[in-house]
């Protein structure tokens, strides 16, 4: 099965429709430093953008954008909704850093027992996941089956080829989310550093190596994200026809293209974040016994 799986919808507007260049910089409230990778979302919309390393951002939109309001999220800052006028004529926006209490890590014990999670093969691969028009952040819910003390030790990420994409490279971001205890959606960030991670084009995995971090796996376990960045270097365009009115669609889209398989066991969640908030992803196999989720695996230590 080759099945590929857009966050995107095909709204038909009018021919013509005026456009605006939605341009701007990004900086820390504190040192005045850029910020790179801030994503911008237009809240009940389906359309971002992300900054560059210089914190720059640049996107066509329609002028009636405008008056809608922008989601701006990233790792280490505090969410901020602002409206697009206001971004618009200032040009430079100063996100202030979030305030947290440094949570010391002590494992009582040397962990060195080693669970994996949700292990996968390449061949296992049944579809992908590829992003359009907003950043998301696509997550996988890890459950903390029985009451050992836990330590997160290595993320594995799958990828699926994509002829479209041209360039050797592509970057992410990964986000370590805990668990609301209310929603069971994922809650804070227990990943403190924003870790920007580059895959190759023809690479079939990405491992990430979290054990130095001593990242203790929360009791209600724990969301892995990968999020997407709207940079020029992992964009890319797609052609096909449209269903209807059988003329050709040429689309942006963003790099790189995440593996997904299909899975009996219920414990894992997938879930989307976009235009501020998060929501169940849930697609059946043609059985209906099974759920397609993001192809990552987790390797835990307990004693």
């Amino acid at each position: 099965m080759r099945l590929f799986f857009w966050f995107s919808i095909l709204f038909l507007g009018q021919l013509g429709a005026q456009e605006t260049l939605f341009e701007g910089h990004i900086y820390d409230a504190k040192t005045n430093a850029p910020i790179p990778y801030v994503n911008l979302s237009f809240l009940n919309t389906l359309k971002g953008t992300s900054t560059d390393e210089n914190g720059h951002f640049y996107l066509d939109v329609p002028t009636s954008y405008l008056k809608k309001q922008v989601h701006l999220s990233s790792l280490g800052y505090n969410d901020t909704i602002v409206t697009a006028a206001k971004l618009h004529r200032a040009k430079r926006f100063k996100m202030a850093p979030e305030s947290f209490a440094l949570e010391e890590v002590v494992v009582s014990k040397k962990l060195s027992k080693a669970i994996f999670l949700n292990p996968i093969s390449s061949y296992s691969l049944s579809s992908g996941f590829a992003s359009s028009d907003t950043p998301w952040v696509l997550a996988l819910y890890f459950p903390n089956i029985g009451q050992q003390e836990k330590v997160l030790d290595v993320v594995t990420i799958f990828q699926r080829p994509n002829v479209a994409f041209k360039r050797d490279s592509a970057s992410f971001r990964l986000r370590v989310y805990d668990v609301e205890p209310g929603t069971k959606k994922p809650g804070r960030d227990i990943l403190r550093e924003s870790m920007v991670l580059r895959t190759d084009k023809n690479q079939e995995y990405i491992s990430v190596d979290l054990s130095d971090l001593q990242l203790k796996m929360p009791k209600g376990g724990v969301f892995i994200g990968l999020e997407w960045l709207f940079v020029p270097s992992n964009w890319y365009t797609n052609t096909y026809e449209h269903p209807i009115s059988k003329q050709k669609v040429v689309e942006d889209r963003f790099a790189p293209t995440f593996g997904a398989v299909f899975t009996k066991n219920q414990n894992f969640r997938a879930m989307v974040y976009g235009m501020g908030e998060w929501t169940d992803f849930v697609t059946k196999s043609k059985d209906y016994a099974e759920n397609l989720i993001p192809a990552i695996s987790l390797k835990v230590l307990r004693n």
